[in-house]
């Protein structure tokens, strides 16, 4: 169900039956020359929406803009100071439990979003407001993730690639693949990231010249299905094991 498309009596019959939300977020950021800069948010609300038809349960419209400052140098990246953010997801969350959701599932595809939102549980959760979750779709299919791509990249490579590939494939630049892998950070490792240590980098331009980490060649919009669908039972499996759960049992233990 999508909570846009509805009246008011129709969301209230919900809200006498049902409890759960599902929120997408993502971002607006660069993602290299061959990626649109919505594919954060293109991403999120493809599962999200999906997971809504297949389940029934609310979804909400999408956050698009995130903590995204690390992409600051590249053309068009648009973001939020954290704390902002955080602050608008938990308003946006206390408005959904004073409807009567007591559970939500924060559909995220950005991780600079990921402390925020698990902050932002944490809050709603301490007052017993709500027991909200963040997850993140590549998270949920590791495996299947590195058994379809040689070198995954966490940003702008080849599993992002595919997934709008599938999702929204005029948006995909396709001639602009090689060059993507050519100009951006093929592999990544703890080497290239950390000195002694320490992480030594605070934007992606440090890293990377053309936003691009990973080698995006491999993706196909086939690919990109084989992820999608896989990812969708994954939610749609987390959706229901946490409509199933007693809301006193998601709550904080007492102290000792």
């Amino acid at each position: 169900m999508q909570l846009a498309d509805r009246t008011w009596p129709e969301l209230g019959s919900y809200f006498e039956s049902e409890s759960l939300a599902i929120v997408p977020l993502g971002s607006t950021e660069q993602h290299g020359p061959h990626l649109p800069e919505g594919t954060d948010h293109i991403i999120a609300e493809g599962f999200a929406r999906e997971a809504a038809d297949r389940t029934g349960y609310l979804c909400t419209p999408p956050v698009r803009i995130g903590v995204s400052e690390h992409h600051r140098q590249f053309h068009g990246t648009m973001w939020v100071d954290p704390g902002t953010f955080r602050d608008y997801v938990e308003s946006v969350s206390r408005n959904l439990a004073y409807h009567g959701i007591d559970r939500i599932v924060y559909v995220n595809a950005h991780g600079g979003n990921v402390q925020h939102l698990r902050e932002v549980g944490r809050r709603l959760r301490s007052d017993e407001t709500a027991y909200a979750i963040e997850w993140m779709w590549n998270e949920s299919v590791p495996d299947l993730v590195d058994d379809l791509f040689e070198h995954n990249g966490p940003h702008g490579g080849p599993k992002e690639t595919a997934m709008i590939q599938h999702l929204a494939p005029d948006l995909v630049r396709e001639e602009n693949l090689e060059a993507a892998a050519e100009g951006g950070l093929r592999t990544v490792s703890d080497d290239d990231l950390r000195r002694h240590g320490a992480r030594t980098f605070y934007d992606a331009i440090d890293n990377t010249d053309n936003g691009v980490l990973g080698d995006q060649r491999d993706a196909t919009a086939e690919k990109g299905e084989r992820l999608f669908e896989a990812a969708t039972e994954e939610l749609v499996a987390l959706l229901e094991w946490l409509d199933d759960q007693r809301f006193e049992d998601l709550t904080a233990k007492p102290h000792v």
